[in-house]
């Protein structure tokens, strides 16, 4: 749909903004492609991974453990 309006408009261009337009374009592939990605990777598998010492640790005693870890 806006391919060839992008195009004329891109042709009007001198040849250096034309470059930063093709550079422009690879930021926002770039960018999409990374916000794809990153919100395929965030998931929950690790709920109830700590099961096994919720005897042993309260919460705020295993947040303070990370914090040493850290």
């Amino acid at each position: 749909m806006y391919e060839k309006e992008i195009e004329l408009k891109i042709r009007e261009l001198p040849e250096d903004l034309r470059k930063e337009v093709l550079d422009y374009i690879e930021f926002l592939i770039k960018k999409y492609r990374n916000k794809e990605a990153g919100a395929r990777k965030f998931r929950f598998d690790w709920e109830g991974g700590l099961a096994e010492v919720k005897e042993k640790f309260t919460s705020v005693e295993l947040q303070h453990k990370a914090l040493e870890w850290r």
